[in-house]
């Protein structure tokens, strides 16, 4: 009876770390607004991205009526030669982490973050208005005139249901802390009910190798399914190519410390299981004498 209740409680541990582990890894990096920050920022330097992203914002600002007649023949070129630097400019790095804040907010209303300053989209969307802002301002220091920046530029990244899916990922990601802290409960009961611990430990650790291996083909398959999806917007597909490749990055840190701790697991269950028979036979050779 102890091992069937052993066994059950190990397998339920494994199922429970299978769901959990991928929801606190989104909800750590996509739901939570420092973790999304922290994951999307690198793509503000990619070469491509922001020449891509620069003339999308570039052709948003529409400073008519805004400047002379006098200065208005000088404001393309000033656009163009902000576009080309747009990442060296001061106050890109702001900006940018700005333009993914206003976005993360817009996208993920049910996360726990303060509200937007604006009605939530129905598409995904990124809110380009603080670089909008860096270039208006270039063009307010090269005329002297104040150019007022649009309190939104969005531009759409997705698809409605693609929407639907954030909306019910953002609200169910955050259980997968309840999930961990049943499978901790369940790997201890597993243990603790264990006849013999030591195949515990090997079961749990190539349960954790199984684990790891599921969690690659479903991030490839999920990367995949992703990257097929194109909209015909050249900003939006660099953006969710360049997105998956650093989640898949980064989600792949987590597989490598989960295939770690699985081989640790079944290393310590074969030196437990040696040490086990060593004080056992020396037992045994001490009540023979």
């Amino acid at each position: 009876m102890r091992t069937f209740v052993s066994a059950a409680a190990v397998i339920l541990g494994l199922l429970l770390a299978a769901v959990a582990v991928p929801a606190i890894w989104v909800d750590r990096n996509i739901v939570q607004e420092d973790g999304f920050v922290s994951l999307a920022a690198p793509l503000g330097k990619d070469s491509v991205f922001q020449q891509r992203l620069a003339s999308a914002a570039v052709g948003s600002i529409d400073p008519t009526g805004q400047i002379p007649e006098p200065f208005a023949e000088l404001v393309q070129p000033i656009l163009d030669s902000a576009a080309k630097s747009l990442t060296t400019l001061p106050g890109y790095p702001a900006a940018w982490e700005e333009t993914l804040r206003k976005s993360h907010r817009l996208n993920f209303t049910a996360s726990g973050t303060a509200p937007s300053e604006a009605e939530p989209s129905t598409t995904l969307t990124l809110d380009v208005a603080p670089l909008v802002g860096l270039l208006t301002q270039q063009i307010s220091d090269a005329t002297k005139v104040p150019v007022e920046a649009p309190e939104q530029t969005l531009i759409d990244i997705g698809q409605p249901s693609q929407r639907q899916l954030v909306d019910q990922v953002s609200a169910y990601a955050p259980m997968g802390y309840a999930l961990a802290a049943g499978s901790a409960i369940a790997l201890l009961l597993g243990l603790i009910a264990a006849r013999r611990r030591w195949t515990v430990l090997v079961g749990a650790g190539a349960g954790a190798l199984v684990l790891a291996a599921v969690w690659k083909l479903g991030a490839d398959a999920v990367g995949l399914a992703v990257a097929g999806t194109a909209s015909g917007n050249e900003v939006a597909d660099i953006f969710k190519s360049e997105f998956v490749a650093a989640s898949s990055d980064r989600f792949g840190q987590w597989i490598l410390a989960t295939l770690i701790a699985g081989a640790v697991l079944i290393v310590a269950g074969v030196i437990f299981r040696v040490i086990f028979r060593v004080v056992a036979g020396a037992g045994r050779a001490l009540r023979s004498r």
